[in-house]
């Protein structure tokens, strides 16, 4: 399953991407180079629990081992402290990107309640692409039961793009479900 979001690349996108911005060589054509999924926890440095929790979650979700995030300076308003854990992220590259990707866009996001598309406006500029991801609930690695609270994340799309139109059409080849298209 790994293989075919890669394959699909580079048989069907490349060429197709290569015809329509009238690239010459193969290297301009945009890729996918990396995809980092991040979940903020506020409640971290209380709760305990919560971040072994996202941890163990996101490791299920991505098959590879999240990293912790730290506060770089102290907020006094939020009583975080320098050092406090705050959120947990992985960045997934080569053959566990394509297939997080395809199971992001095949499996997960057709899974989300009311689901319209994702919103084509969410590029920074530069190609890439960025969601929000209100429940782990819909990805089908995850167990009902064995959650303990329903949380959210954030998935950037890193691509080698230079604009964002460039960046829509390969995500759109690649089978994102924009809204309106």
């Amino acid at each position: 399953m790994t293989q075919k979001l890669k394959q699909t690349y580079q048989e069907i996108i490349v060429p197709k991407l290569k015809e329509e911005f009238g690239y010459t060589n193969i290297h301009q054509v945009p890729k996918v180079v990396k995809v980092t999924v991040n979940r903020g926890l506020g409640e971290a440095h209380q709760n305990a629990k919560a971040l072994e929790s996202s941890l163990s979650e996101l490791a299920t979700i991505t098959g590879q081992k999240p990293v912790v995030t730290r506060a770089k300076k102290a907020i006094a308003g939020f009583k975080i402290r320098k050092g406090m854990p705050v959120g947990v992220m992985v960045t997934l590259r080569s053959d566990r990107m394509y297939a997080f990707l395809d199971r992001l866009i095949n499996l997960a996001l057709p899974r989300i309640r009311d689901f319209r598309g994702v919103s084509p406006k969410s590029f920074d500029g530069h190609g890439n692409y960025s969601l929000g991801i209100r429940e782990q609930l819909i990805f089908p690695e995850i167990d009902y039961d064995s959650i303990d609270q329903i949380r959210g994340m954030d998935v950037s799309i890193i691509t080698t793009a230079n604009t964002d139109e460039e960046g829509r059409a390969l995500l759109k080849e690649m089978g994102m479900p924009f809204r309106g298209s």
